[in-house]
């Protein structure tokens, strides 16, 4: 390690985010992006903002935005804390609300962020085991806590927690934050947005990385109780107070209201996966019940790390993780268009024939 290094440095293991490799005629589904263009809405608003105004800073405040995604969801402007993209916004909740004496909790097969900013903020965490159907049992966390923080649907599994779930969590659990990670929720789990105005501990945070076609742009935003925005909106300021240019203030509001797009979109994806869960299932897969824009798969004979090596050799690129051991024998996979998706079973038919 250098010596010049804090020791914060010197102590981090970084978030590994999915490759992205530059093959030709490459099938990538290893990322969960959206196989879909952005709205039409969204990238002629990217193109109104070329101009003179470039040379001035954006809104700090991102109030053209707050008030897209307020309209959308039913709630007030002062609900709505937008960032780039959810991982910052993620960050800034990490030392706005999770920071306290006690543990956060999160799932111990979840979104492999969690560690590393409890990590990077000095956090104490302790994660919970999913169930051996890979599910959040609500009820194991009934426990002291800091904080409690899961993606629903879950990643990398895709299994949805229902909202009657949710809520039971938040009538026990009333002394400390509950987040709601909701990145993939568009593509079939219930959002758990409609609760905030009863619980002033829920915020749920979303992103414009999946269901609406914007991984390129990094926005991400939260809704809860005004004053955890506030919470959020302090560590912002003190960090930086232009997160969101032009472009993303613009494009971003515009997929936002863009309603009919968003539901076209998140309807193709939905259809695929139907067809990809029956496809691999004929071939021997587990699939996991999923609502998000991926699933979790696991052959009954061959290896996953050995699945995700032949498919390379054949440039599909699906994402494997060797840790922890009890997830090694899955394959996460992209669900992409009808025509990639084809490709990837295909290719499978080949390796397993």
């Amino acid at each position: 390690m250098n010596r010049y290094w804090s020791r914060v440095a010197q102590g981090l293991t970084p978030y590994v985010p999915g490759e992205q490799p530059k093959l030709p005629k490459l099938v990538k589904l290893n990322t969960n992006e959206n196989p879909y263009g952005p709205s039409p809405r969204a990238l002629e608003a990217l193109r109104a903002e070329v101009g003179d105004t470039l040379r001035l800073y954006p809104d700090p405040n991102s109030d053209r935005l707050k008030e897209s995604i307020a309209a959308f969801y039913g709630v007030t402007p002062a609900q709505v804390f937008v960032g780039n993209g959810s991982d910052e916004v993620l960050a800034h909740t990490f030392l706005a609300l999770l920071k306290h004496d006690e543990p956060v909790l999160f799932p111990d097969i979840t979104y492999s962020f969690y560690p590393v900013y409890c990590g990077l903020y000095g956090i104490a965490h302790r994660q919970v085991a999913l169930t051996e159907s890979f599910e959040i049992r609500v009820d194991d966390y009934f426990q002291p806590n800091g904080g409690i923080i899961f993606p629903n649907p879950n990643a990398p599994t895709g299994r949805p927690l229902a909202l009657a779930e949710i809520e039971r969590l938040l009538r026990a659990n009333t002394g400390s934050v509950v987040v709601i990670d909701e990145a993939y929720v568009d593509f079939g789990a219930e959002s758990a947005v409609g609760l905030v105005n009863r619980y002033p501990n829920l915020l749920v945070v979303h992103t414009l990385s999946k269901s609406r076609s914007l991984a390129g742009l990094r926005v991400g935003y939260a809704i809860g109780h005004a004053e955890l925005i506030e919470a959020l909106a302090r560590v912002k300021d003190s960090f930086n107070s232009y997160p969101l240019d032009r472009f993303a203030i613009a494009g971003a509001a515009a997929a936002i209201e863009d309603r009919a797009y968003f539901d076209a979109t998140c309807g193709k994806v939905i259809a695929t996966r139907t067809r990809l869960v029956a496809d691999l299932e004929a071939l021997g897969f587990d699939v996991l019940p999923s609502a998000a824009n991926f699933v979790f798969a696991r052959h009954d004979r061959r290896d996953g790390a050995e699945l995700a090596a032949r498919l390379r050799e054949r440039s599909v690129i699906v994402r494997h993780f060797k840790n922890p051991p009890r997830i090694a024998p899955f394959l996460r996979i992209t669900v992409g268009t009808d025509e990639q998706c084809e490709a990837l079973t295909g290719a499978l038919r080949e390796i397993l024939a």
